[in-house]
């Protein structure tokens, strides 16, 4: 159909059927952007199907999958689709990787040594790895695909709090606070700035105008175009029945005060594409997603405890050397999909070429830890009014994370630390009780007394020091795509590779399932040719 006819038949369509029926039209011709976004995710992955080797003659291939992360399972799970033989093998004793959710009873041995037993009451839990989704992202496909039920993780809490001690703060600012004074005080500077005619050159006169009005309202400023304070910052008496009219917080620092915080560096965080709110967890725990991708794959073809020692492609097969209970074994399949972390995958001797190896060792690992601390009362909620979100702080535990989730229960737990790099690798070597000792005195200064005095229980988890893991995440100078990545991005023989750290997704599951389509992709077109 031209584009001519097509639109005359719409305008007819239009006449005689209403809007209603002429926009139905429209998406079943693919010409709204509902049916455009739909379009291009089917064109940029579809999944295998058996009824594709009925056309051809041909049949499934056989497929080790090497690591049971959520790219291995994500490539076991979609080739299984069109009746592949997959076989996953996984280093630990669980499937998962990095998707990992500590639960009372769980037992790890980091590589310092330290043995630590989860003592979490029932119902509670920290994701150790991932644990926030953003709407935008295909984990939330695969959630609905498997039927694993989700809930909103509060990412941005206006009544969580910031504290810069390195600044000089003495207490922690409300984020509500904080942003309203950063907020007021940088409008006030750039609407005073326009109206004294700084900005005539880059502005007409009804620009200015235009200007002036969205500066004052964005930033709460009266009339004479100064910051005050409003009750944008908080209530020091909250509003209530008649005559309660409510009293608005009046500790309003100065423009230089505030900006002396420096506060104003977390606003940026909520703005970012892949942290804004909505933002979305599973129910129970974000191993829900591994435990349903296992389950639809079927755990008898996940083989726990196969640590690889060998990969070798033999032109018309590949076979993999690994060790299981002290025992020494192998398996071969028509191909293979290394979904095993870079720098464990760059420890185990193939015959890919130095292209490959120079390839894995050119991708660097990063440290990051968390604590859980479990408490036997809920007083961020009670005592703090705070329901989920962050406190940010330039102290060394970095993020301190409310749970979304047992809202008015009896217990929660806090995510104590959350952080990286350096910060990260100076609580590794501690033993566990000297971690939590040193995250909870941190947590003192901001939150009071009972940051200690109601602690039952903690679990501390450094991915650095975590066997057949060693990262966090994974750091690819230049990007994916750069040429010296190019043995990872395409098949070295019958061998393929998959994980987060190949796309430009990497540290979100996100990039781990997109990543494994593409080596399903490369896969089934291999054999349908």
């Amino acid at each position: 159909m031209t584009q001519l006819n097509r639109r005359a038949f719409l305008r007819a369509v239009g006449a005689t059927g209403g809007a209603g029926a002429m926009l139905a039209t429209m998406g079943a011709l693919g010409l709204t952007p509902t049916a455009q976004a739909a379009a291009a995710r089917e064109a940029a992955y579809r999944a295998p199907r058996t009824g594709d080797f009925t056309l051809t003659g041909r049949s499934a291939a056989s497929v080790v999958v090497l690591g049971g992360g959520i790219a291995g399972l994500t490539t076991a799970y979609e080739l299984g689709k069109a009746g592949y033989r997959c076989t996953i093998l996984e280093a630990r004793d669980r499937p998962g990787g990095r998707n990992f959710t500590v639960r009372g009873g769980d037992t790890t041995t980091d590589l310092y040594g330290h043995r630590q037993t989860a003592r979490f009451s029932d119902g509670q839990y920290m994701n150790a790895g991932p644990a926030r989704i953003a709407q935008w992202m295909i984990t939330l496909d695969y959630c609905r695909e498997l039927g694993v039920p989700i809930e909103v993780f509060t990412n941005v809490n206006a009544d969580s709090y910031l504290y810069n001690e390195s600044a000089g703060m003495t207490s922690p600012m409300r984020y509500r606070a904080a942003k309203a004074d950063v907020f007021g005080y940088v409008t006030e500077l750039l609407a005073k700035a326009s109206d004294q005619g700084a900005l005539d050159q880059a502005l007409t006169g009804d620009d200015r105008e235009r200007l002036t009005e969205f500066l004052k309202d964005y930033g709460d400023l009266g009339s004479n175009l100064q910051y005050t304070g409003s009750s944008r910052r908080g209530y020091s008496v909250w509003p209530a029945a008649a005559g309660t009219p409510g009293v608005v917080a009046s500790d309003v620092p100065t423009a230089s005060e505030i900006f002396a915080t420096g506060v104003g560096r977390y606003f940026a965080f909520e703005f970012e594409f892949d942290q804004a709110m909505l933002m979305f967890q599973p129910v129970g725990g974000m191993d829900r997603i591994p435990h349903a991708l296992a389950g639809a794959i079927g755990n008898q073809k996940i083989r726990t405890g196969c640590a690889v020692t060998q990969v070798t492609d033999k032109g018309d097969g590949v076979r993999v050397t690994y060790t299981q209970g002290g025992r020494t074994r192998s398996v071969e399949a028509d191909y293979c999909v290394a979904a095993m972390p870079p720098n464990i995958l760059a420890k185990v001797p193939h015959n890919l070429g130095s292209g490959v190896q120079t390839a894995l060792e050119a991708i660097t690992p990063s440290s990051a830890g968390k604590i859980g601390l479990e408490y036997r009362s809920r007083w961020w909620e009670t005592d703090h009014r705070i329901y989920g979100g962050i406190t940010e702080t330039d102290l060394d535990v970095t993020h301190i994370w409310h749970p979304s989730y047992g809202f008015h229960g009896e217990r929660g737990v806090l995510i104590g630390y959350y952080n990286t790099g350096a910060n990260a690798d100076s609580y590794a070597p501690l033993t566990p009780k000297e971690r939590e000792a040193r995250a909870v005195a941190a947590g003192v200064k901001i939150y009071g007394e009972k940051y200690r005095s109601e602690l039952a229980t903690s679990f501390s988890h450094h991915w650095r020091q975590f066997p057949y893991q060693e990262a966090a995440w994974h750091s690819t100078p230049g990007g994916p795509d750069h040429p010296r990545y190019k043995p990872l991005t395409e098949p070295a023989g019958r061998v393929l590779f998959a994980g987060d750290w190949l796309s430009y997704m990497d540290a979100w599951q996100h990039g781990a399932f997109s990543s494994a389509r593409s080596a399903v992709t490369a896969i089934h077109q291999r054999v349908l040719a």
